[in-house]
């Protein structure tokens, strides 16, 4: 098992935009946010040290993109120091900051906050209106196609036989109907991001009887609490 130590860098930090694709090499498939003390296992596949070591709870561990048993994992040092050395503008306050401190900053940053409960108004007023006893947040649209009516099992049985093939970068519905989830963040890798993300189902563990925005607060509450 690696060892993890501390790591400086007196280079110039170079900027990383937005709008590309490269941003997403500084993502966790796990947690979804930068990376944290990054280790790469023997599969290729890098994680956050702490996310890696939730994968390695199980008797059985496997790796949490393509199931393949992990048994050995490296320190990824050349990605921690682009980490380090890397800053890119907060989606909220367009500020530039250092993408080691960007999980920090957009826990304290009001804007980015005000960005994340805009994106979740903006999802739900966008969902198509569906007369039925089952309330919207229990049904989606497929980011595919755009069938409607979907349960969270029944859109991972559509996708899985109907676009299991399509390559394309999507948003998730289930986790941009939620109140802490970001609803402009596309997958690179979808049906991966079900089965790692969607195992359960959400009103397990939600109570939609309580008000949106009062959910939303206290997403936001314990967000800066964890930080």
């Amino acid at each position: 098992m690696a060892m993890l130590g501390g790591f400086s860098s007196a280079q110039p930090k170079k900027s990383v935009s937005d709008a590309s694709s490269d941003v997403t090499d500084f993502v966790c498939p796990v947690c979804l946010e930068i990376f944290e003390s990054p280790l790469t296992t023997q599969c290729g596949h890098t994680f956050c040290q702490s996310c890696l070591q939730e994968c390695l709870r199980p008797q059985k561990p496997v790796c949490a993109v393509c199931r393949t048993t992990l048994n050995a994992w490296t320190k990824a040092a050349d990605l921690e120091a682009s980490i380090r050395s890397s800053v890119a503008a907060c989606k909220g306050c367009g500020v530039q900051i250092g993408l080691s401190q960007m999980r920090s900053h957009t826990a304290a940053c009001s804007k980015y906050q005000e960005y994340i409960e805009e994106g979740v108004r903006s999802t739900a007023q966008n969902q198509p209106a569906i007369i039925s006893s089952v309330p919207n947040r229990f049904t989606f649209s497929c980011p595919y196609c755009n069938c409607q009516n979907l349960d969270q099992d029944g859109l991972v049985e559509h996708c899985t036989t109907q676009h299991a093939m399509d390559m394309r970068q999507v948003v998730c519905p289930i986790c941009a109907s939620m109140p802490w989830g970001d609803p402009n963040y596309r997958s690179t890798d979808f049906f991966q991001h079900l089965k790692i993300r969607h195992t359960f189902s959400y009103d397990t563990f939600v109570d939609y009887a309580t008000d949106e925005n009062t959910m939303i607060q206290e997403a936001l509450q314990r967000s800066l609490m964890e930080k």
